[in-house]
């Protein structure tokens, strides 16, 4: 388990949430194009509720989400609604 400290420095940007818990995310560029966003979120004890992998195109729109924890899902893709 990840005491605040140790999430701090691992992910650079957080939110505190409402019930004294944190959303913590990264976003880490692709070789390509568009990026990955790692988001994981902790109640007010620091304890994981959820880590999840949003990946994002050229464009910044959300193309698939990885459920990674509690249970890994695996990559589902996400409709893109045309402008």
């Amino acid at each position: 388990m990840a005491t605040r400290k140790q999430n701090e420095r691992r992910f650079p940007n957080w939110d505190e949430l409402p019930y004294g818990g944190r959303r913590y995310y990264e976003i880490k560029l692709g070789k390509v194009a568009g990026y990955a966003r790692y988001v994981k979120q902790v109640d007010a004890n620091e304890i994981t509720i959820s880590i999840v992998q949003e990946v994002y195109d050229d464009a910044g729109r959300l193309i698939a989400i990885h459920q990674k924890y509690p249970v890994d899902t695996g990559h589902q893709d996400v409709p893109i609604e045309e402008e």
